[in-house]
Order: C-alpha cells, then sequence, then structure tokens
C-alpha cells in the first residue's frame, strides 16, 4: 500500500557545534543510515562566533522511535561538541499571550492560530486588564485578568509564572503587555519569552511613542520581536521590519502603520521558534529558514 508521505515519521534535528570539518557530512549520513529523507535542510557557519549551525527535517517510513534516535546519534554529538535535539515535525509549543490593553497582536495571534496557519497551540490569555475577555471567549480561550494592584506586583507575576508552569507552557508571548517582568522571572523563562516592540527604543521612551515620533519627523517606524532577558527590550532579535512614512502622515496613521508591523513581526517570530529555526549565538540569533 502506498503511504502518504505526509502521514510518515518526521523530526526535526538541531545542531550547535564548533566549526570543523564534516559536520554536515555526519548529519547527512547519520539521517541516511537510518532509512530518512531531509526534506529541508540549512547550515550557517558563523564567522564571529566560529560555531557551525544546523537544522535538518526528515521523514522516513522506516525510522526508528525517537529515543532509538536520540541514542544512535548521541556517538556523533560526542565526536563535534555538539548541542543537539530532536523534534517531532509539527509538534506545537503550548502558548500562554500576555497582553495589556492594546489588542492588536493578540488580535492577529488568536485569528492565526485559530484557521491553523499558526503552528502553535494557545492555552490561556493573562491581563493586567479585563479589555480582552470578550475576544478571549469568541475564540474559547481561558482569560485571566491578574490586576496589579500597588505594592503587590511580585504577587501578581507570580500568579502569571503559575498558571504558565500549571499548564505546561513552553512558551511566553508578551503581545504588548506593558509590564515589565523582573530579572528572576527572565532567568525563568530564558529561551521562551518573546517581546514585541516599537523600533522606537531607545529614542522616544514613555506614552505617546508614535506622537513623539510625529513631532520629531521620523521617515521609517517599525518593530522588533526578541527573547526577553534582563536588558530591558535589549534581548536577542528574532525579527524586525520598518516602513517609510512622510510628513503627510499623523500621528493616528504612524500608530495604525506601527501596529500593522508589530503584528507581523510578532507573528512570524512565534512561527519561527515553533519551527525550531532560531538559534542563539552569542547576544544575537541565526535564523535557519529554507
Amino acid at each position: 500500500m502506498h503511504t502518504n508521505n505526509q502521514d510518515l515519521p518526521s523530526y526535526i534535528l538541531t545542531t550547535d557545534c564548533p566549526d570543523t570539518t564534516g559536520i554536515v557530512a555526519a548529519v547527512t549520513k547519520f539521517i541516511a543510515d537510518q532509512r530518512g529523507l531531509i526534506t529541508e535542510s540549512a547550515h550557517f557557519r558563523d564567522p564571529y562566533a566560529d560555531r557551525s549551525l544546523m537544522r535538518t527535517e526528515f521523514r522516513g517510513e522506516e525510522l526508528p522511535s525517537l529515543e532509538d534516535l536520540e541514542r544512535s546519534f548521541s556517538a556523533v554529538a560526542n565526536t563535534f561538541g555538539m548541542h543537539w535535539n530532536f523534534y517531532p515535525s509539527g509538534q506545537r509549543p503550548k502558548t500562554l499571550v500576555a497582553v495589556s490593553k492594546q489588542g492588536h497582536c493578540l488580535n492577529s495571534i488568536l485569528h492565526r492560530w485559530s484557521i491553523g496557519v499558526l503552528p502553535v497551540d494557545i492555552v490561556g490569555i493573562v491581563s493586567n486588564h479585563d479589555t480582552h475577555r470578550k475576544m478571549a471567549g469568541w475564540y474559547e480561550v481561558p482569560y485571566h485578568h491578574l490586576p496589579i494592584a500597588r505594592n503587590q506586583r511580585t504577587e501578581q507575576e507570580e500568579n502569571l509564572l503559575e498558571i504558565y508552569e500549571s499548564a505546561g507552557c513552553d512558551l511566553l508571548v508578551l503581545a504588548r503587555y506593558m509590564q515589565i517582568l523582573s530579572a528572576s522571572a527572565c532567568k525563568r523563562l530564558a529561551g521562551r519569552c518573546i517581546n514585541i516592540h516599537h523600533s522606537f527604543l531607545p529614542g522616544f521612551k514613555g506614552a505617546r511613542p508614535y506622537h513623539q515620533a510625529y513631532a520629531r519627523g521620523v521617515k521609517i517606524i517599525g518593530a522588533t520581536a526578541h527573547y526577553v532577558t534582563e536588558d530591558l527590550d535589549e534581548g536577542p532579535i528574532i525579527e524586525q521590519a520598518v516602513e517609510r512614512v512622510d510628513h503627510a502622515m499623523g500621528p493616528d496613521k504612524l500608530m495604525e502603520i506601527g501596529h500593522d508591523l508589530e503584528s507581523v513581526v510578532l507573528l512570524r517570530a512565534m512561527r519561527w521558534h515553533a519551527e525550531h529555526r532560531v538559534f542563539p549565538s552569542g547576544p544575537r540569533t541565526v535564523i535557519l529558514r529554507a
């Protein structure tokens, strides 16, 4: 009987190791020895870190189990001093979304998740406001209202982290969540928390950044998605986008364009993270796309 290739066991292998001769050959030979068919592969030698980064997706009717693949590959990995992981293709990370009053990013996330084109599972929404409860109800996603009372910021953050852990989440997305996570929370969520912000930082801080930008006559606006670290809005960048603007566009138009960019950039970052395409490399990231 003919087997649909889409139904075959399929895995993603990511490797990160010091650069040397024979890495790509060793990985591809291993997959061939397992009777695997490579369906996508990307490799990059980072000249600044002198490291070899590789993402390989493969499938096969006769592939061994994930545990057996890991056991067999360990000998290859040890030869090159690799950091490595196997992931089942199509595995969708459980994702918690945090939001404050602005809902443009949340709306984009929920829409694309609901129609099956964003490869994550949204397991809940947390917010320090009750603004988006109706939206969450429409998409049938649990909504957790965690207001911040005076001098209780620490307790509110612990409640958020408890929701994250109890739901078995793999990713926290700050979709215009206008609260700063503590240093301990950043360490706890290292590599598992993505933030989005407009491109004016650090130039136009504080309230009404698009009005500040209009007053200064900016010619380019944009958005940045990055992993969250203790250094506020300075974590490793995953994706950015920009668009030219001009003097005829008022603050409201600049805000509209900026919000569209924020939504698109955040969605790309979430997708690439979910598909294991983001490789940290010192203070920056390498994105291995086909």
